[in-house]
């Protein structure tokens, strides 16, 4: 009975009202999202929708919790003085939080990378699996997770392995002095040639890095699309080698010889004194 008095009341039609408002507020934030969702796989970088659904998700869902709190009989006034009080005392307290959310901006409006790409920031090498205003998470090669915090990302160097189409690899190759130069040029070239994976434009090069201690040190390049970087990688040293022992160059290699027995044993040393002979008689008188 109190209860359906309630319900018939004034103070009762505020609250069923206050919680419909409520219940549509939240339905209409989840489908402007969705909307925001569709659009922006048209026009906008991933991380660029997923910033924009947040931001008109829960946009719409303070305006509706201001207008349910002003249904229920609360002043905005009041409402919005204490929001700004705690907004100050929040910023005090999260400068840390404030730095990550300003980089987290500069990152999705400078777009050095995106979902799917692959970067190395200091020490950690990984995929990209999320742009979020506070940080970037990671996924590592050998399946770790890891958060970056955006001002971290701000301040250091980041390096994207996958923004562009191709890679190139970059393989040093030491041959013997006695090898001709121009026909060790040709062998490489030869192995890119007839690797599916190399690709013909750029052009692969054999560059002359210098003379070593025990050999001539070349730098052997060669392009392939980042999809096929990885292989290129493992397998193209191992086709050089292949080919090098085909036609006899040789690979040299430093050597150091050790000795041991009568080689190293202490040689010994006399000293030779020169004799004194005077010009007196000897002992026995002559």
């Amino acid at each position: 009975m109190e209860i359906l008095e309630f319900l018939t009341s004034e103070r009762g039609l505020e609250v069923f009202r206050a919680g419909v408002l409520l219940l549509l507020g939240l339905f209409f934030a989840k489908l402007a999202s969705v909307i925001t969702r569709r659009v922006g796989e048209k026009y906008l970088e991933p991380q660029q929708t997923a910033l924009l659904r947040r931001v008109v998700f829960y946009g719409i869902v303070i305006l509706v919790l201001m207008s349910v709190l002003h249904q229920l009989g609360f002043s905005l006034t009041v409402i919005l003085g204490a929001a700004g009080i705690l907004s100050v005392a929040l910023g005090f307290a999260s400068q840390t939080s404030a730095s990550n959310l300003i980089s987290g901006l500069f990152l999705i409006g400078e777009k050095p990378f995106k979902i799917g790409d692959f970067i190395k920031v200091g020490d950690t090498l990984g995929e990209v699996l999320a742009i979020d205003l506070l940080s970037v998470k990671l996924r590592t090669f050998d399946n770790l997770f890891v958060r970056v915090p955006n001002e971290t990302l701000i301040k250091s160097e980041i390096v994207n392995l996958t923004r562009f189409a191709i890679r190139r690899l970059e393989l040093k190759v030491g041959v013997a002095y006695r090898e001709s130069l121009p026909r060790v040029r040709e062998v490489l070239l030869k192995v890119a040639d007839d690797y599916p994976l190399c690709l013909t434009e750029p052009k692969p090069a054999v560059l002359f890095l210098g003379f070593g201690d025990s050999s001539m040190d070349l730098q052997f390049n060669v392009w392939a699309t980042r999809e096929n970087f990885l292989e290129l990688r493992n397998n193209m040293p191992e086709r050089v080698k292949e080919a090098f022992d085909e036609e006899g160059i040789e690979i040299p290699f430093p050597h150091r010889s050790l000795y041991a027995g009568s080689e190293t044993e202490p040689f010994p040393i006399r000293l030779v004194s020169d004799e004194r002979h005077g010009d007196g008689p000897d002992e026995q008188g002559h």
